[in-house]
């Protein structure tokens, strides 16, 4: 009696340890929710973009487990549903459309996650008096744009013969088109004040006329 009594107040994990057979129990609420792969933090409410990497996960099938990048037409290629298009939805929204999506024909009450693994590439060009001219990719977490000056450091810094004060940058958005006369000499790197280069825009650095 008295070795029962000291078993029954021992915690169930411990209990289990102790007495072969004995297990503990799972709650479904627990055992329903898929594995996160990691991934980086989005902000709340991030909306996918083209060329954003995903990963695409259903609980309790390996083989549907998928990752990749949105192609640029926003869509990813998932497993069974073929190609499906995630750009423009919160992650949230992506979760509920591939569940209705594999409910519709493929599963029972399927659990799925959906996780950002890394930002859509995005890229400038930059042209004229810099060392490396051409199409660069933005650092990673740049969402907004980046400094003008750390474009050009980017580019390999200016030329001998280039003029800071001679820049274009052309930019392409849902306003239309518009072109931006820089003048980057007044701008001190570190400082603040200077220009903000965002995703598809153009640089042109001017030659010096002397």
């Amino acid at each position: 009696m008295a070795i029962a009594l000291a078993l029954s107040l021992l915690p169930e994990f411990l209990l289990a340890q102790i007495v072969p057979g004995t297990t503990t129990s799972t709650s479904p609420a627990a055992a329903s929710v898929p594995t996160s792969t990691g991934g980086v933090s989005a902000p709340a409410g991030y909306i996918l973009s083209p060329t954003d990497q995903v990963s695409v996960e259903v609980f309790g099938e390996d083989d549907l487990r998928t990752s990749g990048r949105l192609n640029p037409e926003g869509n990813l290629s998932v497993p069974l549903l073929g190609s499906i298009h995630l750009a423009g939805l919160t992650l949230t929204q992506a979760v509920s459309k591939l569940t209705e999506l594999y409910s519709r024909d493929y599963l029972v009450n399927p659990k799925i996650n959906v996780t950002l693994l890394g930002y859509a590439r995005r890229r400038f060009s930059i042209l004229g008096q810099v060392n490396r001219p051409g199409s660069l990719e933005m650092p990673e977490g740049s969402q907004e744009g980046i400094d003008l000056l750390e474009a050009i450091a980017l580019a390999g810094g200016y030329t001998r013969i280039a003029s800071p004060e001679r820049i274009t940058v052309r930019r392409h958005d849902a306003s239309g088109d518009h072109t931006f006369k820089v003048n980057a000499k007044r701008f001190t790197k570190g400082k603040g004040g200077g220009f903000l280069v965002k995703p598809g825009d153009t640089i042109n650095v001017g030659e010096s006329i002397f």
